[in-house]
């Protein structure tokens, strides 16, 4: 993968403004906490607002940029997909499911509120997004909004984000070939970064041909980011990833390093990265970005 002097930093500078932007749209749509209902709303924000990546949003917002969508129209659909994805964290952070204390180097939803608490404040992210996204002020369209709502809700259920938990729960203990971990990453970590590539295409009502592009460009994406995932949790530092490392060999789960090796393991991270960058051949300088965050998904360390 050919990268440019200076297109690390450059690369960072703009996913932390978009992370930026992407919190304080957060801010902006949360409701505040008032009433009988405060503590709900308390949790609810204190999962969203909590920091991370925003990685999702940053891929909604630059995919859109390739077809000249809005800043705010952008930011919104961002916040909505991170809604659902933080619901998701909240959720899987929970006893029944990872059992996680740590998320983000602060306590958990359960961990600062309690369990009863965290499921609400997940239920009510989850719904909060479609919210966000029927609102005529994402787009005057009401084709387009519906479109969004159809397949983030298609990305975030029982055939994508669900389905592929559901698939990890039960392969605990088992043997997965490449065919059944490929699927299963597909549903649980690949759909969500799926509907956010595609998404500015949605926006901007982008041809059948950009949207394959941007389509086949977030699988290869998705796939190298669950590899990675799945190498700093063998290998990495519990203090730089705020949270802890090491659950999935200790419970038997099947990943890509169980089944390749680190190093193998690795290297298809890479080849995926390379192939990521060449579906967007048909976009110009304007997707630069979008290139070089198939390099940050492969070299990050949190």
């Amino acid at each position: 993968m050919t990268v440019i002097n200076g297109a690390d930093s450059a690369f960072e500078a703009a996913l932390a403004a978009c992370a930026a932007e992407a919190t304080a749209m957060l801010d902006r749509l949360l409701p505040r906490p008032e009433g009988p209902e405060a503590r709900l709303i308390e949790a609810m924000r204190y999962a969203a607002l909590g920091g991370g990546k925003r990685f999702r949003p940053f891929l909604v917002c630059q995919s859109a940029r390739l077809f000249g969508v809005s800043s705010e129209a952008a930011l919104r659909v961002a916040s909505a997909v991170e809604c659902v994805h933080i619901y998701s964290l909240v959720h899987d952070d929970l006893p029944c499911m990872d059992d996680d204390d740590m998320r983000h180097g602060a306590p958990t939803v359960h961990r600062q509120y309690d369990e009863a608490t965290a499921v609400l404040a997940g239920d009510a992210l989850l719904t909060f997004a479609f919210d966000i996204l029927g609102d005529p002020e994402t787009h005057e369209r009401a084709r387009v909004r519906i479109e969004l709502v159809r397949r983030l809700a298609a990305a975030a259920g029982a055939r994508g984000m669900v389905g592929g938990q559901m698939i990890d729960l039960t392969s605990e203990g088992q043997t997965l070939d490449m065919h059944g971990i490929t699927r299963l990453q597909k549903l649980k970590t690949g759909a969500l970064i799926t509907f956010s590539c595609e998404a500015g295409a949605i926006l901007g009502r982008a041809s059948p041909e950009p949207l394959q592009a941007l389509r086949a460009y977030s699988h290869d994406l998705g796939l190298a980011y669950q590899i990675t995932d799945d190498l700093l949790d063998a290998e990495g530092d519990a203090a730089m990833m705020g949270k802890a490392v090491g659950k999935d060999s200790a419970v038997g789960k099947a990943t890509f390093v169980s089944i390749l090796g680190i190093d193998r393991a690795r290297d298809q991270a890479r080849m995926l990265a390379d192939q990521a960058v060449q579906h967007l051949d048909l976009f110009d300088e304007r997707a630069d970005l979008l290139r070089q965050a198939a390099r940050f998904v492969i070299t990050r360390r949190n």
